[in-house]
């Protein structure tokens, strides 16, 4: 892991604690997985593992969560999450997501 994704990695947690993060282990699994895959390795949508994420700006994605894609199935998730929280969706997928908790 690169020193710059671990620095964002580290604040991210640091602003999301532990009981939320469970909570959005357990959305991306369920909700996000409905589309993604329950193993995020695609379905519907994109895969959501590290290799597929590696070339997309952290940014890009964080925007895509909050935002959604229009013309697409994707929803905006901005009204069900903070920036911070998305912040840490996004550093867990480039990690490699964990399993529910």
């Amino acid at each position: 892991m690169s020193a710059l994704l671990f620095a964002a990695s580290l604040a991210a947690a640091q602003t999301v604690g532990a009981a939320r993060q469970k909570e959005l282990v357990r959305l991306v699994r369920q909700d996000c997985g409905s589309c993604h895959g329950m193993t995020l390795n695609g379905g519907l949508g994109p895969p959501l593992t590290p290799q597929a994420l590696k070339q997309k700006p952290a940014e890009g994605l964080k925007a895509t969560i909050l935002g959604g894609r229009p013309g697409t199935p994707m929803p905006p998730w901005g009204a069900f999450m903070t920036e911070a929280e998305a912040d840490w969706i996004v550093n867990e997928l480039l990690k490699g997501f964990p399993n529910e908790r």
